[in-house]
């Protein structure tokens, strides 16, 4: 252990003489510590946050689709049966996609018709197992609405709805939009608004009569064993088909604004909390240069001893690394088990003042969810050890400039 260090590590220590002085460090470190848990902490609560985001979409949507250009799949069994082939697709449903005008006697809103054949669906995507009264068997003239369409027009089990389609047909009244009656069947609660609010299911045989489109479908929905390898597996199964016609797109596409919006929220969040690590860092450089001012007679004895300017410089340097290594190492352990426990925390903070932070009733997530990403960690440690070094670095420099001879002068 050289001698630089250990007359680092003495400086850092309590003295009953120089009190003031001594605390000064141990406040750098306090400040260091809560600058490291709570941006750990933040991260995690916002991976844990994106993560119950991202499933509840992806949750609700296909992984990918593929259909034809003009959106209109003739011959679907042929093409199910040709995707079901390949050996990374789970499961496969045929569905037609169309806007409608729902209307009831409590007043209309425009909503995306999805027709769907359930047994089919339930494999594809977890909504039909999200209903919340009701039923998802959507027999005959059955209709499937979100918790939010049913909250706007006061619908409720049982209650008739007309959907009115931009499909024209003429009869002896005249020329008028295609409509049709149904009975809602079931409530389903997806958790999110771009679906509670407008979507509605009806059967897929249904859809195709409404929207006369005779045997075709809007297209194929796929699920597959590797989400995140969704997009090679739909060009795959594209290039298998040997037919121009079709084109598929996955779920990074459909929800690409989404993806983006949360990856820069983490991004910017990131920068924004990485300012407390920057003070906490250059709280260091006002500390070291009280010491250096207190210690300016210890420096000029130990230069009259021999020492050099670059061996001063180390002094100071390692008590700026010291202090960087235990605050870093400290908040970063306190970090993970906050992470770690912050629904707990939270949930007892919540019962000691009586009220809850996010209420079921008005936010989609009602909890604190946290995932740790190792990634992170690491980011945090490193780029906070290199700002601790470059805080470090000009007080240790401004140590070996003492002009020795004045400070000799002064004593």
């Amino acid at each position: 252990m050289s001698i630089e260090f250990i007359i680092s590590n003495q400086y850092l220590r309590s003295n009953q003489k120089k009190g003031f002085i001594s605390f000064i460090p141990g406040v750098s470190i306090v400040g260091l510590i809560l600058s490291v848990v709570t941006l750990i902490t933040v991260l995690s609560v916002m991976n844990g946050f994106h993560k119950e985001l991202r499933d509840r979409v992806l949750n609700t949507i296909s992984h990918s689709y593929i259909t034809q250009y003009n959106n209109l799949v003739d011959n679907w069994q042929n093409l199910q049966t040709k995707i079901n082939k390949h050996p990374n697709v789970v499961s496969t449903s045929p569905y037609i996609e169309k806007y409608a005008l729902l209307s009831t006697h409590n007043g209309t809103q425009g909503v995306n018709v999805r027709g769907i054949r359930p047994n089919l669906e339930k494999k594809t995507s977890i909504l039909l197992d999200k209903i919340k009264s009701g039923n998802a068997n959507l027999l005959k003239s059955d209709i499937l609405i979100g918790t939010g369409l049913a909250t706007q027009l006061g619908l409720i089990i049982g209650d008739k709805i007309t959907l009115l389609t931009p499909k024209l047909s003429s009869n002896i009244i005249g020329i008028q939009p295609r409509f049709k009656r149904f009975t809602i069947s079931g409530i389903f609660d997806a958790g999110i608004s771009e679906y509670d609010n407008n979507l509605a299911f009806i059967s897929l045989e249904q859809a195709q009569k409404l929207y006369i489109m005779k045997d075709k479908v809007s297209g194929i929905r796929l699920k597959v064993d590797d989400l995140f390898n969704a997009k090679k597996i739909t060009n795959e199964i594209i290039t298998n088909l040997l037919d121009g016609r079709y084109y598929g797109i996955d779920w990074t596409e459909q929800k690409a604004n989404f993806i983006k919006a949360l990856n820069l929220e983490k991004q910017m969040i990131s920068i924004i909390m990485s300012l407390i690590i920057a003070v906490a860092a250059f709280n260091i450089v006002s500390m070291i240069v009280m010491v250096v001012n207190d210690r300016k007679a210890d420096i000029a004895i130990l230069r009259t001893l021999g020492m050099t300017p670059n061996r001063i410089v180390k002094i100071f340097l390692y008590q700026g690394l010291i202090i960087g290594l235990i605050g870093i190492t400290i908040g970063s352990i306190l970090g993970v088990l906050l992470s770690l426990n912050i629904e707990m925390i939270v949930s007892g903070i919540e019962s000691i003042l009586g009220f809850q932070f996010f209420p079921k009733d008005l936010f989609y997530i009602s909890r604190f969810p946290s995932e740790i990403h190792i990634i992170d960690i690491v980011k945090v440690i490193f780029g906070g050890f290199i700002l601790i070094t470059i805080a470090s670095i000009y007080p240790a420099k401004l140590a070996g400039k003492i002009d020795i001879a004045k400070v000799l002068n002064h004593e």
